[in-house]
């Protein structure tokens, strides 16, 4: 029997980011969990839920681009530490090696095996939080996380976030492959 918890929101576990931008002239990098994508096919969105008082918001905005990088379990100290101070105290970008891609003011960080240099698209503004699609112009994958030159999840082993326990998780193994575990029941049926 199901138990009414009231209007919650149960999408967790979401992956945990790294998201990139130029403020105030310097890298920044804040953790975000709250991440989507929109589409599968080119030109390849994603979206990124962020406070409108963090202090890369006006970066994105300013320059219209920014990163998405996706830590490794490795990371995990760097990655809540970014999610806990902010920017506008902290000098954040000495935490990792920043590099560029084709975006001047997407930086990257070196230590995340996967990361997408991402121009703003729009902005959906709610009370409180900005929603930013980006196009993903360029995406980095560290060799080793590649399986026959597709990023493979288990060698990646990002982190997923959940709001309800508040904490990390990582992921366990594949339960099916997509577009083929239901093929059995779409005969029988």
């Amino acid at each position: 029997m199901k138990k009414k918890i009231g209007a919650s929101n149960v999408l967790y576990p979401t992956p945990t980011v790294l998201v990139g931008a130029v403020v105030d002239g310097r890298p920044n990098f804040i953790t975000i969990a709250h991440v989507g994508i929109v589409n599968a096919s080119p030109p390849h969105l994603i979206t990124l839920g962020m406070g409108r008082a963090h202090h890369t918001d006006p970066g994105i905005r300013e320059h219209g681009q920014f990163s998405v990088n996706v830590p490794g379990e490795a990371l995990v100290v760097e990655t809540d530490y970014c999610g806990i101070v902010s920017g506008k105290r902290v000098d954040k970008s000495t935490l990792f090696e920043v590099v560029y891609g084709a975006l001047e003011s997407a930086p990257m960080i070196e230590g995340c095996p996967l990361s997408m240099a991402c121009r703003l698209e729009r902005v959906v503004e709610f009370a409180t939080h900005d929603l930013f699609v980006g196009e993903v112009v360029e995406t980095w994958a560290d060799e080793s996380v590649l399986t026959d030159g597709v990023v493979d999840l288990a060698k990646v082993r990002p982190l997923l976030f959940d709001m309800s326990t508040r904490r990390y998780w990582s992921i366990g193994q594949a339960v099916a492959k997509c577009w083929h575990a239901g093929k059995a029941l779409k005969e029988r049926l």
